[in-house]
């Protein structure tokens, strides 16, 4: 009986032995299988990090997706020795696919100048520009029988999109060269005088006739300009630029300031002579400037003019 007894725990615990490492090997081998699954999907990733980092070219075929070739270099990775298979509903070439497209969708096709991952350049025009005053009116100001000449560049920038079907420039000018020709005698407020208690009397069409030239330096950081047409040969523009004007001494008279608000307003039109230069014809230009009471007299002048210019575009494709 009792012998019975122990060859059947005997066989239960051989059983139950048997029974666990079936399980073990069970378990053992379905992580194995788990692993090597997980292991694979990095194996392309690492593939394709590689390959952007070291430059290894690409082959692609025209039914399949991108190849990779490995390079002496990069001796982890093997090249198939067999032909990859063209199926397009393959595992293999699907996830392929899908890993690479991001290195080559932004590559430009063959013969463009368009550069990968990067915006196209931002248009851009440069105009060397001079102004001359053909007369001067009070509207804002009172000074009177004077000219203005000035010379620079200004530089127009296409980045605020279009507005009233214009296209819409962002506008800065520096003008290295500005002279104010003006009547020697004048009043507090910029007008020639007459000088009843000199001797001789002095008229206000003598005092006009003694001139001076002071010299002075503008810069304009703020300014916008309307463009129609810009595709075209005839493109009218109109524009507005506000900046600050330093003389030399202080005008328009000597109760004024050395420094001066300018204000210009301008209207025109830029003849395209090709893709890269044109013409400026801005033969409607109002100047004005004044120094806004920083001290207690403020005369100002307003002057009418002509802008022309000669511009230069880039930025653009040839």
């Amino acid at each position: 009986m009792r012998s019975n007894q122990i060859r059947f725990n005997t066989l239960a615990l051989c059983g139950f032995e048997a029974i666990r490492s079936g399980f073990v090997r069970l378990a053992i081998l379905s992580s194995l299988i788990t692993i090597g699954f997980l292991v694979s999907r990095p194996a392309y990733s690492q593939e394709a990090l590689l390959q952007a980092k070291s430059n290894v070219p690409v082959a692609t075929g025209s039914d399949s997706a991108p190849i990779l070739i490995a390079s002496a270099e990069s001796s982890s990775i093997v090249a198939p020795e067999a032909p990859v298979s063209a199926d397009p509903v393959s595992e293999t070439d699907l996830f392929s696919a899908a890993l690479h497209e991001p290195l080559v969708q932004d590559q430009p096709a063959s013969g463009s100048s368009q550069l990968p991952f990067f915006k196209r350049p931002v248009k851009n025009e440069l105009i060397f520009e001079g102004l001359v005053s053909y007369g001067n009116y009070k509207i804002f100001a009172s000074g009177y029988d004077m000219k203005l000449y000035t010379g620079g560049v200004e530089l127009d920038r296409h980045s605020w999109g279009s507005f009233l079907g214009a296209q819409l420039d962002y506008v800065a000018e520096f003008l290295p060269f500005v002279l104010l020709n003006k009547p020697k005698n004048v009043d507090i407020f910029g007008n020639p005088y007459f000088c009843s208690h000199c001797t001789p009397p002095v008229t206000r069409a003598e005092s006009a006739a003694i001139r001076q030239n002071v010299p002075g330096i503008g810069f304009s950081p703020i300014g916008f300009r309307l463009l129609w047409r810009p595709s075209k040969k005839l493109q009218p523009y109109l524009e507005a630029k506000g900046g600050v004007l330093v003389f030399a001494k202080k005008v328009p008279s000597s109760e004024a300031a050395y420094e001066n608000f300018s204000l210009q307003s301008a209207t025109g039109v830029e003849v395209k002579m090709n893709p890269r230069w044109g013409v400026r014809l801005g033969l409607f230009s109002d100047f004005h400037f004044s120094d806004a009471f920083v001290v207690p007299v403020n005369p100002g002048l307003d002057v009418m003019n002509a802008n022309l210019g000669l511009s230069y575009h880039f930025g653009t494709e040839k």
